[in-house]
Formats: structure tokens, sequence, C-alpha cells
């Protein structure tokens, strides 16, 4: 039984890797989650939520350079590298954009930078503000890929962070719904009768209810945040899994090895877990991949109308709330680009799930 096990395991596995699109969104998945795990180490800004603001360059092209002048700060944070490194640094520095400098009898002069053909103001600083009166080091010249959103914030740095909410989400909510879901199919597919009937009148009238308003009103309830957010997504997934799992398990408990399973004198609990539920796997990994990408956009939709992940923390969703009105503005990069990553990651999980459902399908 195990050797069969194995050779239909390989022979699925065979059959994703000649799934070009399979394959190909996989890999997606993994780089962007690899991305949202170390952003900080690959940000241009790695304060914390990435949330450098320079007013005085909001809303700038892509591939904008301006010289920055950072003001190092009297106070000391300790910080260990892991913390950085996942959470982002506690800055302090204040970094203010220059259009020139110059150095007279130890002190730097700069001009602010202003946009518009306006001549920023002139300000002077004692060179000993800088450790050991070493400003080069505190004085260099950034390029913005992505451009500058309306606070001036750096936009590449703002969408790799963002890139932890809504690569996360799918895997919390998933979790969640699958959890509640595979609990809630496998005692009304099992045991029928009155149980079944309840738990099918939680399914239906659960499933009446709008999505998004169910969401709306257990975030609410549970109060606006990041977690508050993942939690509301996974207890509104759980039908679709519930009703999966429920289909299957009426299907297979007629099957010989259940019937079998219980004249061995196996619990319901074994039998359901160690023996149904192992056999059914294949409809739960494909409807699992496509609750990724519903969740992904219901919480887009939900930092959209700003109940969402709460500022300074950013998501694509919030992103595009910022900027959308940027789109008739001659700007539209501002909510395009968070727009592409939803669909990009969107997309990724929906090819993915279909590579699944072909190699799984025992028919071809």
């Amino acid at each position: 039984m195990s050797n069969n096990s194995g050779s239909l395991t390989k022979l699925a596995l065979q059959k994703f890797k000649k799934n070009f699109w399979g394959v190909l969104s996989f890999w997606v998945i993994v780089i962007i989650g690899l991305v949202s795990v170390f952003a900080y180490g690959i940000a241009p800004d790695d304060s914390q939520n990435a949330n450098q603001m320079h007013l005085s360059i909001h809303s700038k092209p892509p591939g904008f350079k301006v010289t920055l002048l950072s003001l190092p700060s009297e106070l000391n944070i300790q910080q260990s590298f892991f913390s950085k490194l996942f959470f982002g640094k506690l800055k302090t520095d204040t970094e203010i954009p220059i259009s020139n400098y110059n150095i007279d009898n130890h002190t730097l002069t700069y001009t602010e930078y202003a946009s518009d053909g306006l001549v920023g103001v002139e300000k002077s600083l004692d060179l000993s503000r800088f450790p050991n009166k070493n400003y080069t080091d505190y004085v260099k010249e950034k390029t913005f890929i992505f451009g500058t959103d309306k606070y001036g914030r750096d936009l590449l740095s703002r969408v790799l962070v963002s890139s932890r909410i809504s690569f996360f989400i799918g895997f919390i909510a998933v979790f969640i719904s699958l959890v509640i879901g595979i609990f809630m199919g496998s005692i009304a597919g099992y045991y029928g009768g009155k149980i079944d009937a309840f738990i099918m009148w939680i399914i239906n009238v659960t499933w009446s209810i709008p999505t998004l308003l169910l969401v709306i009103a257990i975030t609410l309830a549970l109060g606006k945040g990041f977690w508050q957010v993942f939690i509301a997504v996974g207890l509104t997934m759980w039908v679709e899994v519930a009703r999966v799992v429920r289909g299957q398990i009426i299907s297979a408990k007629e099957m010989q090895y259940v019937t079998a399973a219980r004249a061995l004198g196996f619990n319901d609990y074994r039998i359901i877990t160690k023996h149904i539920l192992p056999n059914i796997m294949a409809p739960i990994i494909v409807i699992s991949a496509a609750n990724f990408a519903a969740a992904i956009l219901i919480e887009s939709g939900l930092s959209f109308l700003g109940i969402g992940a709460q500022p300074p923390m950013s998501s694509w969703g919030a992103m595009i709330k910022d900027h959308y009105n940027y789109i008739i503005l001659g700007k539209p990069y501002l909510a395009l680009i968070p727009g592409l990553c939803i669909m990009i990651l969107v997309m990724s999980f929906m090819l993915i799930g279909n590579a699944f459902r072909d190699a799984l399908d025992v028919k071809n």
C-alpha cells in the first residue's frame, strides 16, 4: 500500500513538473515569499514599515534621483541583527533632500530641495554634528526606482514590505479555514442525520451572507488591526472547505477500506483522520490554493476600505486606496504598481491550483 501511495505521489509530481504555468507560478510564489520574509534586508528604505517621509519629493516618477543629507540622532538605540532584518531599523536619523551643499570653515551649508523650479531654503550646520566631523558618509545620492508616494516615501520599499501582509494572510486564513472546514465537514459527512442537517444549516446561513460584508462585521467586532483581519478572513472561508469535505466523506465512507476499518474495531476518529481524510486530500489542496487567492483579494478590499492593516503598516490594498485618485492626475503608476503585484500573486495561486488539480486527477 505504501509503495502504491509513493508511486502515485511520484506520478502526480511528474505531471506537475510538466505543467509550465504551474511550475512558473510555484517559483513566483516562492520568490514573493522570500521577499516578504527578508523585505527589510532588500528594501532601500529599511526603516520600520519603510516609513521615511520626504514631503518635498512627493509623487516623483520612477528613476527619480536626489541627494539626501542624513542628520545623525543623539539617541543611541540598541537593536539586534535579527530585529533589524525582520522588523526594520528603529531609525531616528533625519533625512533631508537637498539640491546642493558646500563646506566653509567647519560649516556645512546646504539648500533644501524644492520642486517645480522653486529655490529651497538655505541652512547651515556645524560639522561637529557628525561623528569625527566626517560628513561624507551622511551625504548620498539616492535613486527611487519606483518613484515616491504622496508622502515622499520610497515606493519600491513600501511595495516590498507590503508583500508581507498580502502573502501571509493567505497562509493564516487558509489554515483557519482548513481547521474549521475539515472538522465541520468531517462531522457532517460521516455521521449524517440531524448532525448533518444542523451543520448544513450553519453552512448555508454563512454562505448566504456576502463575504465582504461578513468580514467587515467580524473585523468591526474584533477591532481594526493586523491579526484581526487575518482571523476575520479565515472565519469566512471555511464554508467552501466544509462543503467539499462533507461531499467527499459521504462518498468515501461507503468504500470497502472504511468497512474493513470498522470491522477491525477502529474508532470513528481514527477512521476519519487515518483512512478517509488522506484519500480525499486532492480536492482539499485544490480549494486551498483557490482560497489563497480569495484571501489576498479580500484583504486588499478591506485595506482599500480602510478597515484592514492600519497605518503606518502598509499593504498593497492600502497603497491603492492612498493613490487611486492619482490615476486621473497623470501618475497612475502609484496605484498600478501595487495593483499589478496583487494580480501577479493571485494569478500565481490560481494557476498553481489548476496545476495541482490536473496533476492529482487520476483520469489523465
